[in-house]
């Protein structure tokens, strides 16, 4: 196997249980909750929760989440859709009656009900082993008694968009002394602290209904939102399990979450590039310039088709078939990009992605999100809970499938996934970054199996992204490498914030052990015992 570690760490590695995440202190929390008797999913939700508060930036309370989960020895994949709904009184009628004809990021009608926190109960309740006032605790321990801010998460949050936003929404508490906070510093959040213990004692009720749904929607409707009681009080039937989507990469099933989340896009794009014979060399131009064309490709897809599917029909099995992949494939030349594509929507860095297997085998594969950095940069009430924007992704055009609706789901970018063969898990992964994650799940997947190398390495790999007319790249392509590829036709753009993050745990049955990995590209690690 050839070494791709010409620089920083190795995988890790075990052999009874592990968990990787984009924070230190969560992995180090789900670790611990499996020594004292939890599952994989508890892991996760406990990992989940603490990000909450450490990386306030990328995920809380105010949130949505995904999930697959495998039971050991199953040999099946269960998927939960944790993605909230509009408020029943938002639609483009009632936009246009206020004024607004596009969204903006900052916006409350970005604010779909969160689903998350009723994702947490509805896992821990019907796969779990311990009930959320025993996960939560971490979580409310670091809210309380402070959490030290690290290099990455103090550069998402000091750029200028975001300092904009939270000035603007009036979010004080996430600027103290009015600026953002330098790495080293200790931060709380005494007002997250009380809502994560309520909801520890009395469950997702306490969040849907009584006194800190009140608050939120009465903060919400002072700033025009459509919210109301009666919308959050239905948020306690949001988490749903669904059908997972899978299809065949390099000799593995590759399990996703099916619309309105976007696991078929890259489904489509592992599609694509698997009927690419690998080149030699993981940079090779010819497999960069494939894979930006294959992306631009199905995120034109994306744009065209992806919505609710309780709301019009998403022609999943067209898309994933092997005619319709073939003349995708079909439409890229190796000599030139193509010029007449759209490229992928507004870009975002953030969210986290959770990796955990546990020492039974248990599999858990957790993305839970505010969407865009700190999500609406608004703080609901003195609850303390960011509420994120993940109705920025809605489409104010009508007639379109991800047209803005009232109790409609947007169009969802976060997307976990696992790969199977021989009926077992085989890996467990995930990539953080917004639109970026197709892009990063079909490469770093196709790291490990086209090119041999571990989770550490595939994620370490320098990584390029089609956006906005132009190809982003990170500062690890070479310089020949760009020269072919603008050759081809291609805007190159190098990029001062690396794309996304991700996690990887792959399980190697024939030598019993676990190999872990964890993007450089955020402050975590992958840990196991």
């Amino acid at each position: 196997m050839r070494d791709f570690h010409t620089a920083g760490r190795g995988p890790a590695f075990a052999t009874n249980a592990m968990a990787a995440t984009s924070m230190p202190e969560a992995t180090l929390t789900a670790i611990e909750v499996m020594k004292a008797g939890g599952n994989a999913l508890d892991a996760a939700i406990a990992a989940a929760a603490v990000l909450a508060v450490v990386e306030p930036q990328s995920t809380g309370v105010g949130g949505d989440l995904f999930c697959l989960y495998s039971p050991a020895g199953s040999g099946k994949v269960i998927a939960l859709n944790g993605s909230g709904r509009t408020p029943a009184g938002l639609s483009l009628d009632a936009l246009a009656a206020k004024g607004v004809s596009s969204y903006e990021a900052s916006s409350v009608h970005a604010i779909t009900v969160p689903g998350g926190v009723c994702a947490w109960e509805t896992l821990a309740k019907t796969h779990g082993r311990k009930g959320l006032d025993e996960l939560l605790a971490p979580a409310i321990r670091f809210a309380e008694g402070g959490y030290v801010v690290t290099p990455r998460v103090a550069a998402d949050w000091a750029e200028a968009p975001v300092v904009a936003k939270l000035k603007k929404n009036g979010a004080g508490i996430f600027l103290p002394g009015g600026s953002t906070p330098a790495p080293g510093t200790v931060m709380r959040n005494p007002d997250l602290a009380a809502t994560l213990r309520a909801i520890a004692k009395e469950g997702a009720k306490a969040f849907y209904t009584g006194p800190i749904a009140a608050r939120i929607v009465k903060d919400l409707q002072a700033r025009g939102g459509f919210h109301t009681e009666e919308d959050f009080a239905a948020g306690l039937s949001l988490a749903e399990f669904v059908t997972p989507i899978s299809r065949s990469f390099a000799g593995h099933e590759i399990w996703e979450c099916p619309p309105n989340g976007s696991g078929i896009i890259a489904l489509m794009l592992m599609g694509i590039m698997d009927g690419f014979a690998p080149s030699a060399d993981p940079l090779d131009p010819l497999r960069l310039h494939r894979h930006v064309e294959a992306a631009r490709l199905v995120y034109r897809d994306r744009d065209a088709f992806l919505g609710d599917p309780a709301f019009s029909e998403v022609p999943v099995a067209h898309l994933l078939s092997d005619d319709y992949i073939s003349g995708l494939r079909g439409l890229i030349s190796d000599e030139r990009a193509l010029e007449t594509l759209p490229a992928a929507g507004s870009l975002h860095k953030d969210t986290v992605y959770i990796a955990v297997v546990d020492a039974e085998g248990n599999c858990c594969s957790f993305i839970n999100s505010i969407f865009q950095s700190f999500g609406s940069g608004i703080v609901a009430g003195d609850t303390g809970v960011v509420m994120h924007n993940r109705g920025f992704s809605f489409s104010m055009r009508r007639g379109h499938p991800n047209e803005v609706a009232p109790n409609k789901r947007p169009m969802h970018t976060i997307i976990p996934a696992m790969a199977f063969k021989n009926n077992q898990p085989q890996i467990v992964f995930g990539v953080m970054g917004g639109q970026y994650q197709p892009m990063g799940q079909s490469w770093v997947v196709a790291n490990m199996l086209n090119y041999g190398m571990d989770p550490q390495a595939a994620l370490d790999l320098p990584r390029i992204f089609p956006f906005a007319g132009r190809v982003e790249v990170e500062r690890g392509i070479s310089a020949s490498a760009r020269a072919k590829l603008e050759a081809k036709g291609h805007r190159l753009a190098e990029i001062d914030l690396p794309h996304g993050g991700g996690q990887v745990i792959r399980l190697d049955h024939e030598r019993g052990i676990l190999i872990g990995g964890s993007d450089p590209r955020k402050d975590g690690c992958a840990l196991g015992y």
